[in-house]
C-alpha cells in the first residue's frame, strides 16, 4: 500500500488543511487516491475538538475554531511541527486503541534518537516528559475515524512559544504543563521530521 508523503513550508490555514483531509478521505474511500502523511505548521490558531468545554478558555478574546478531531482544546502555531495522516484501517487492523498505540510509539522511537525520554499516558492521549517532577506535554494526538479512515494527526513543540497556551486549559488538563524540545535539550532538531518519517514508514 502507498503513502503519499506531503511536504508543505509555508504556513497552512488550519481550515484549508482540514478541507484538503475531508477532501483526501473521500477519494481514499472510492479508492482513487493513496494513503497520506501530510507535514506541515500553521498559523497562531486555537482549535477545540469534540469533547471541548466553553471553561476550557480562559482569554475569551480569542478566535477558537471547532474541529472534529478527537481532544479538547489546544494551540497550533510557529516552532510546531503538524503530522497529518490519512489511514485506510480497512486494510489493516481495525483497532482503533492500538492505531493511537502505533502513533505514540512512532513519536517515542523518534525522541528516543534524540535521548529524550518520554512516555504515553492512558488516561491523558498524548507524550509526556517529566521534568524536575512535573508532568509536561510535549505532543498532542488528535484522531477521526470515518469508515475506518484515520485522519487528523499529532503535533510535536520543537520551539514555540509557550505563553500561547496560557490563554486555555490545554487538552483540558489543570494539573499538568507543557513543554517543547528545545527547552528540554539544547540541540538541533533540524532532522525531527525526517525522523518521524522514517519511524513512520517503519511501521505503515
Amino acid at each position: 500500500m502507498k503513502i503519499k508523503i506531503k511536504i508543505s513550508r509555508k504556513p497552512v490555514e488550519y481550515l484549508k488543511a482540514i478541507k484538503y483531509l475531508e477532501k483526501r478521505v473521500k477519494s481514499i474511500q472510492k479508492q482513487k487516491e493513496e494513503e497520506l502523511l501530510w507535514i506541515c505548521n500553521h498559523p497562531s490558531t486555537y482549535t477545540a475538538g469534540v469533547s471541548s468545554n466553553k471553561y476550557e478558555i480562559l482569554d475569551k478574546n480569542i478566535n477558537v475554531i471547532k474541529t472534529n478531531r478527537g481532544g479538547k482544546i489546544t494551540w497550533h502555531g510557529p516552532g510546531q511541527k503538524i503530522f497529518y495522516f490519512v489511514i485506510d484501517l480497512s486494510k489493516r487492523d481495525k483497532d482503533i486503541r492500538k492505531f493511537v498505540n502505533i502513533i505514540e510509539n512512532i513519536i517515542l522511537d523518534s525522541l528516543k534518537e534524540y535521548k529524550i525520554n518520554a512516555f504515553a499516558d492512558r488516561k491523558n492521549v498524548g507524550i509526556w516528559v517529566k521534568k524536575k517532577n512535573k508532568i509536561l506535554k510535549i505532543a498532542a494526538i488528535g484522531v477521526k475515524i470515518r469508515k475506518w479512515i484515520a485522519y487528523h494527526g499529532f503535533s510535536v513543540n520543537i520551539n514555540n512559544d509557550l505563553q500561547k497556551y496560557n490563554k486555555i486549559i490545554p487538552c483540558g488538563i489543570k494539573k499538568r504543563g507543557l513543554t517543547n524540545l528545545s527547552k528540554i535539550k539544547k540541540q538541533s532538531y533540524k532532522t525531527f521530521e525526517k525522523r518521524l518519517i522514517k519511524n513512520f514508514f517503519k511501521i505503515f
